[in-house]
């Protein structure tokens, strides 16, 4: 799964939490769970401080998670956010008894979304490939969709179409040279 599909999966999922959907809620934990662990182990630098931490971060979660804006943030960076100011609350109200690193060390704690100026990038690629797709035949343009992007198999596109196995790599392989054309203009 792609990354723009992924955010728009657990974007589906906090607002189905949001309605109290415990699955939804599970869905959003099974694909940050690790991610959100490592935010808080890195801040409060104690496995069971993190791990408490992280049980609160999904708790506010569960609470909280109408008020999810997909307009304001990627869901990834609302969850980081809520996971490093719960660690940060921590540490200030002495829960800690050790700090390995002082707490303006949480700024460098990264933000794995895109860069807006990679996400525009990438939707006008996007955007100009669909575009190019729509210029080739449709019966190549299916094709290359449904190998490189459904991932289906040559042998399970020539089954389906019911074509030989060559005439169906013959025609995916026009169908990219069409395709690989009409990028370079």
């Amino acid at each position: 799964m792609d990354a723009e599909a992924r955010r728009k999966q657990l974007s589906a999922a906090i607002r189905r939490a949001a309605g109290g959907d415990r699955a939804a809620l599970r869905l959003v934990y099974d694909e940050t769970a690790a991610k959100l662990f490592g935010v808080c182990l890195r801040i409060l630098h104690d496995r069971s401080e993190a791990e408490d931490v992280l049980q609160e971060v999904y708790l506010t979660v569960w609470r909280k998670a109408s008020s999810f804006d997909e307009a304001r943030a990627s869901p990834i960076t609302w969850l980081v956010a809520i996971a490093r100011n719960r660690a940060i609350d921590r540490l200030r109200s002495g829960g800690v008894s050790r700090l390995a690193e002082p707490i303006e060390a949480a700024e460098t704690v990264s933000d794995p979304s895109p860069l807006a100026e990679d996400m525009v990038v990438s939707r006008q690629e996007q955007a100009r490939l669909a575009g190019c797709l729509n210029e080739i035949d449709k019966r190549q343009a299916d094709a290359i969709r449904s190998a490189f992007i459904g991932g289906a198999t040559y042998e399970e596109l020539a089954r389906a179409s019911g074509v030989p196995l060559g005439t169906m790599k013959s025609l995916i392989r026009r169908g990219l040279a069409k395709l690989r054309a009409c990028l370079e203009r």
